[in-house]
């Protein structure tokens, strides 16, 4: 075993960095004692990393936690081993193509850089909502307030995502192709979900939410409180152009006709290397960077190759997550999350 070399998990490459073991290391007089002490350590070392911790609450709701310590999402992965594809699958999203924030300050064709969301009080009133998709979605009312943000602004053409949180009962409500009618009194959407932010609980197996993997969005959003704080203590989303008609844990969803072995399914785990050196980037690329090694990133979505969602805030500074457009996607591996516990 090399010097560094990870104790538990030897086949993964997504870990943080060892205990430095030498031969002519005074400490160990035996090779019993050695044995001892080594298993002591890896054991210590896996408890600290895998230790699940819940993520920081999304501003404006501060007693509302983005679900519980041991969800999906919050769980660390860089003591799992690597996917024995994780080369391939890499390959076919990229291994050149760079990563690319799609968040920011500022406005891109008229509408805010990234997925916005808001929150609301308990009394808030609930409009109806008529869904495309109305038997995978959860049927209204929402408590969407007419003036709610609408990802790419209330022109756009894109996926139009629409989240709500009620800061109160910490319900949140999140809203696919979302399109205020007759002024916010009522919305229509092509998907729509409500998840208990209190719950682990899944959509139902086969079915959407807003997102096409039928997962919940805010908690895999890079928000900038959280980089302030110096801590993204969850998994990012991120979209990839073609996936596989498959979807792994916790995925429930997937939309896809394509059946290679080697496109990411939706629900995929990548996590930045061990190796990767991150210690020159600014503030606030490495905080990201630094989430990737220790949670990873899960596909989505379909959409562009290596895009990382993030909520706007004028408090964003561009040059700075410019700069994670240096990374490439021969930087990450794909991790084998089966063996992550299932709350």
């Amino acid at each position: 075993m090399a010097p560094g070399q990870d104790l538990a998990y030897p086949s993964s490459t997504c870990l943080l960095n060892g205990p430095k073991l030498g031969a002519r290391d005074g400490r160990y007089k035996t090779v019993k004692t050695f044995r001892w002490v080594l298993a002591l350590t890896a054991a210590a070392m896996v408890a600290t990393a895998m230790s699940p911790a819940p993520a920081a609450p999304p501003e404006g709701a501060p007693n509302c936690e983005l679900f519980p310590a041991r969800n999906h999402w919050n769980r660390r992965v860089d003591r799992l081993p690597r996917h024995p594809r994780s080369r391939d699958i890499v390959a076919t999203v990229g291994r050149q193509a760079t990563l690319h924030p799609d968040f920011g300050s500022g406005t891109w064709n008229g509408g805010p850089i990234g997925i916005p969301y808001t929150t609301v009080p308990g009394d808030q009133p609930r409009v109806p909502v008529a869904f495309g998709y109305d038997d995978e979605s959860d049927p209204g009312p929402y408590p969407i307030p007419p003036n709610a943000p609408v990802e790419g602004g209330p022109d756009a053409n894109g996926d139009r995502h629409v989240i709500v949180v009620d800061r109160d009962e910490c319900t949140l409500y999140e809203l696919f192709d979302a399109r205020p009618q007759d002024g916010g009194a009522r919305w229509t959407a092509g998907s729509g979900a409500v998840w208990d932010m209190n719950s682990n609980k899944l959509r139902p197996k086969g079915w959407t939410s807003a997102d096409a993997a039928g997962l919940p969005i805010l908690p895999g959003l890079v928000r900038y409180e959280e980089v302030a704080s110096g801590v993204i203590d969850h998994a990012l989303r991120f979209t990839v152009s073609r996936t596989r008609r498959q979807y792994i844990y916790p995925a429930r969803h997937f939309a896809s006709a394509l059946t290679g072995r080697n496109l990411p399914a939706m629900g995929q785990r990548f996590c930045l290397k061990k190796s990767f050196d991150i210690s020159s980037f600014p503030q606030q690329a490495r905080v990201v960077l630094r989430a990737l090694k220790r949670y990873g990133m899960i596909v989505a979505d379909n959409g562009s190759d290596w895009f990382i969602s993030g909520a706007p805030h004028d408090d964003w500074d561009n040059d700075q997550l410019r700069a994670l457009k240096s990374v490439k996607g021969k930087h990450f591996v794909v991790v084998d999350t089966t063996k992550l516990a299932r709350p």
